[in-house]
């Protein structure tokens, strides 16, 4: 039997130090915000499944999207509420490790999924003829399967790289759920490997999808400004607005997290950072989605009215 050189069996999350009262306060937001994100992103994927009109390559993008919001933001809220309530909290070897592997594999997911959809609206605006027999289903179920089995084996290989770390000394974690920095400051052992592991992964899984993002928007900016009409160019525009305010609000704060050097950024600042693609952007995916898009709000009120005239018939 392979010995387990951890001494360490457990970690302590300290979560966010504050009074009493403050720490109910966020667990009442935080709460409040969980609901939110997991009604509306159900929402989302309960019209694009019911409504015909939805039953495009772009609205089944926005509905695995929210199918990973609501992942994402499981695999993290509900211990940290559980974390303020307590004043801290306490998660096992296995656990941590757990928690690590699928918050990072939705992570990861997510990264090539806004890939996808930006791809999608590169062919919708810059090749609209060919969209149809370039985006076909058999196309978009590959592209998105494919997005999961990156996600899971690249989260895979970090885990793997975590599990081998040595934690013989403090097992506090001054952090409110598993991540890989936290980890890495409180082992005893070697982190230049998992370090190098890290780096390497990131080329395909972020920087790559990064330029692929930007190169897409770049050629779509420059056919939208091609067009005479200005009712031309912004109705261009409104199809790739929503997907570009996403991308931009993901990836804002996931390189303020991984990227910048945390040299000077203290742990505050990086759980307020780590807040907003963990809780707060699973919740304004939707709100951006069904707010500036009219098939949403036409599907939302065709269902409501249906179900308004269903209650009120004897």
């Amino acid at each position: 039997m392979q010995e387990n050189q951890t001494a360490v069996t457990e970690f302590f999350l300290l979560g966010f130090n504050g009074s009493k009262f403050l720490r109910f306060t966020m667990f009442c937001v935080f709460h409040m915000v969980y609901c939110g994100t997991i009604c509306g992103n159900l929402l989302i994927i309960f019209l694009l499944s019911t409504s015909r009109n939805l039953h495009t390559p772009m609205y089944f993008f926005i509905s695995q999207l929210s199918t990973c919001d609501i992942f994402l933001t499981t695999t993290v809220v509900p211990n940290m509420l559980l974390i303020l309530l307590n004043n801290g909290g306490t998660i096992t070897f296995a656990g941590c490790l757990i928690q690590f592997y699928f918050f990072c594999a939705s992570e990861v997911f997510e990264c090539f999924l806004l890939t996808v959809m930006s791809y999608d609206r590169y062919v919708a605006i810059c090749n609209p003829l060919r969209y149809n027999s370039v985006m076909t289903s058999t196309c978009c179920v590959i592209l998105v399967i494919s997005c999961w089995v990156l996600g899971f084996s690249a989260s895979f290989i970090d885990t793997l790289m975590a599990q081998m770390l040595d934690f013989c000394g403090p097992n506090i974690i001054d952090h409110y759920f598993c991540d890989l920095n936290p980890l890495l400051e409180i082992a005893c052992s070697d982190t230049y490997p998992i370090q190098l592991d890290v780096s390497l992964l990131g080329i395909p899984a972020l920087i790559i999808p990064t330029i692929i993002i930007i190169t897409s928007y770049a050629k779509i900016a420059s056919i939208i400004l091609k067009i005479p009409s200005s009712t031309g160019r912004q109705k261009a525009f409104s199809t790739c607005s929503s997907h570009l305010i996403v991308v931009s609000i993901f990836y804002w704060t996931l390189f303020s997290v991984y990227v910048v050097p945390s040299r000077g950024k203290s742990s505050t600042i990086s759980k307020i950072l780590s807040l907003l693609y963990t809780v707060f952007t699973p919740l304004i995916n939707p709100i951006i989605y069904s707010l500036r898009n009219k098939d949403i709000r036409k599907a939302v009120t065709e269902i409501s009215s249906k179900y308004l005239l269903c209650a009120n018939c004897p």
